[in-house]
């Protein structure tokens, strides 16, 4: 590439960063002035953002960059097998407005952690669960991070830890000065920048390939379609039942547990409205999904013979896109630096909104508890809730210099949420439809999730090679210049004429000498077989030991301080509970009753009322849930 042309393709690529960016922050005083004050508007978008954006938000949060670079390449080295977790995204959907939105949204709590201290009556609870999303946030934007400095080291040479400074000092500046509504609108920006560069792609490769039916039949010959491939093997990195059952588990550990999209439910003005838009990113994440799959379809046809991977032009299998965008379209100028550009925004946008909700969840469920910030207002609050994400920022860029360690953008992302996902999804079940579940085994079912998947994952990495042979793919076609790299002159070898006159007693010898192999033990071949065990299992494995510890315990250790407010179960748990025949399940009474009691026991203040309406269990942190925690005016109580 010529100095002229790169200099223009960076100048493309800065104007799209700017534009993209900036035109996001022009409505953050209209946000803050619909939020009522500005933490609120930081955290709930104000109540200003439309359902589409809402949808396509959602969808983009679900995907991530890293489809837009990981599939294209999962497709052409490794067939679409992953692509089948589409299956299990699909069907959270529906599971989190049933299970999940009609106990969230009545609540409407800063951080959906608060309710696991309002439900078990345990901060300790509240604060496990919440330094799992940390965890998984934090390690899962480093894979974001990571991603588009792949593109940039492919294309312009520049080394991943200046891509990733770059990234997050623009990621630090729009967190300044924007909210999560401003995060939205890039979200739909940067959705919209992508399906249509992808749609490019798909039109360039597949005319480049020889049309349509030519890219569907060569990704049949090369056997890249791996549909409905049922092993019955766990140890298989995916197959149809761990992309359906695995991924069903992951999807709603993070639409239904997870800070960044609870935090999207509660901005939204119904729980009607919320319903209407999970259910409306099933056709979206559908498409979206689909679109970087179809991409790799493409690029297969085109590379099919002359493999970049194999010829030596690239380094590594994420590295197959930005190699193709600057082959085969050095025909447009400017393709190559919208691409960057998307890329960059992609990931900029993504880092963005989950460091607003990582940096909430940091406040309301570590920081706020401690006595130096004790009674400081909500502008004070927004101050320090920027500093954390500044802080987390750093630490995010630091941490995505060692994703290329881990086999990838999509090993890694898939790996860190499925290991976290378990014990994240049990407790919020156990929460939600278990009513004998108290803290003690809320606590004790999601340490024991814990250490049961970091074992099985630790064990793997140390145990088990993991590496997956990458289909077959040809250089037959490629130019001779390039395969004379591959294939250069072997060196002459001079035959040791003593060493070949022995080879045939040294031949007899050894096969007289019976190696030592020691037997192993039946516990041995039991853990093998468990490090074993893909990672698309670990959160079913996780969920389910959550549970299961989590009701025996609860079951053990009952007594009555474990009585928790009825409205903290899900609707239809709680109605079936009160037909079920046996001992009744003690609840605590009403706000209104408690308060009556309380008013003949001894004459208080108004103020002093006011403040013992809230049971110790209850304690919030600046929380909405004064404004909805009523049996009357509750939406799902009323229809059921």
């Amino acid at each position: 590439m010529n100095t002229g042309w790169l200099v223009w393709e960076c100048l493309v690529f800065g104007l799209f960063v700017c534009a993209t960016s900036c035109a996001p922050l022009w409505r953050r005083k209209r946000d803050a002035a619909a939020g009522g004050d500005a933490k609120r508007a930081y955290i709930f978008a104000g109540g200003g953002v439309s359902t589409l954006s809402m949808i396509l938000s959602v969808s983009r949060g679900t995907l991530g960059v890293r489809s837009f670079l990981g599939f294209p390449s999962e497709m052409v080295y490794y067939g679409s097998a992953m692509w089948e977790t589409l299956y299990g995204m699909m069907l959270a959907f529906p599971l989190v407005c049933w299970i999940f939105i009609p106990v969230y949204y009545r609540l409407s709590t800063n951080s959906v952690y608060e309710y696991l201290q309002m439900r078990f009556g345990s901060i300790w609870v509240r604060r496990l669960a919440a330094a799992t999303f940390l965890l998984r946030q934090t390690l899962n934007l480093a894979v974001t991070v990571y991603t588009p400095t792949v593109a940039l080291h492919a294309v312009l040479a520049l080394p991943h830890w200046a891509s990733a400074a770059a990234l997050t000092v623009v990621a630090i500046v729009f967190n300044l000065l924007g909210g999560l509504a401003a995060a939205i609108r890039a979200d739909v920006i940067q959705t919209l920048a992508m399906v249509m560069v992808s749609a490019a792609f798909i039109i360039q490769a597949t005319v480049t390939a020889g049309g349509p039916q030519q890219v569907f039949s060569d990704n049949v010959e090369g056997n890249r379609f791996k549909f409905f491939n049922f092993t019955w093997d766990p140890t298989v990195r995916v197959d149809t039942m761990s992309a359906l059952v695995g991924q069903l588990f992951m999807s709603v550990s993070i639409y239904g547990c997870q800070q960044t999209f609870v935090q999207r439910y509660c901005s939204m003005s119904s729980e009607t409205r919320v319903k209407r838009t999970l259910l409306a990113n099933v056709p979206a994440v559908f498409v979206l999904f689909s679109l970087s799959w179809v991409v790799g379809m493409a690029l297969y046809a085109v590379y099919r013979y002359c493999d970049p991977l194999m010829s030596g032009r690239i380094v590594a299998p994420d590295e197959v896109l930005p190699f193709y965008v600057q082959d085969q379209f050095s025909f447009l100028p400017g393709m190559l630096g919208l691409f960057l550009g998307s890329l960059f925004n992609g990931a900029l946008s993504f880092l963005v909104s989950n460091v607003n909700s990582i940096s909430t969840v940091t406040w309301e469920d570590f920081v706020s508890q401690a006595p130096a910030f004790k009674g400081i207002n909500d502008k004070q609050q927004l101050t320090v809730i920027k500093i954390i994400g500044i802080v987390y920022s750093i630490a995010i860029m630091c941490l995505s210099l060692c994703v290329g360690m881990v086999g990838g953008v999509i090993e890694g992302s898939l790996l860190v949420t499925s290991a976290t996902s378990g014990a994240l999804l049990g407790v919020f079940l156990l929460a939600a439809i278990f009513p004998m579940a108290n803290g003690k085994g809320a606590l004790c079912g999601m340490l024991s999730s814990h250490f049961i998947t970091a074992w099985m994952a630790t064990g793997r990495l140390l145990y088990v090679n993991d590496s997956v042979a990458m289909l077959p793919l040809s250089v037959e076609n490629c130019p001779n210049a390039t395969l004379s790299v591959l294939s250069p002159k072997a060196l002459p070898v001079v035959v040791n004429q003593t060493l070949a006159q022995l080879a045939p007693v040294l031949q007899v010898l050894d096969s007289t000498h019976v190696p030592y192999k020691p037997k192993e033990s039946i516990v041995f071949t039991a853990l093998m077989k468990m490090y074993s065990v893909s990672y698309m299992w670990y959160a079913v494995i996780g969920t389910a030991t959550c549970v299961t510890v989590g009701v025996i315990i609860g079951l053990i250790t009952a007594t009555e301080k474990d009585a928790f407010d009825e409205l903290l179960l899900h609707p239809l748990v709680a109605k079936i509970g009160r037909k079920m025949p046996g001992r009744k399940r003690i609840f605590k009474t009403q706000v209104e009753e408690k308060v009556s009691e309380e008013k003949e026991q001894s004459d208080k203040t108004d103020e002093t009322v006011v403040e013992d309406k809230q049971p110790t269990v209850f304690l919030t942190n600046g929380s909405r849930l004064f404004e909805t925690y009523e049996r009357k005016t509750s939406p799902v109580r009323t229809r059921l």
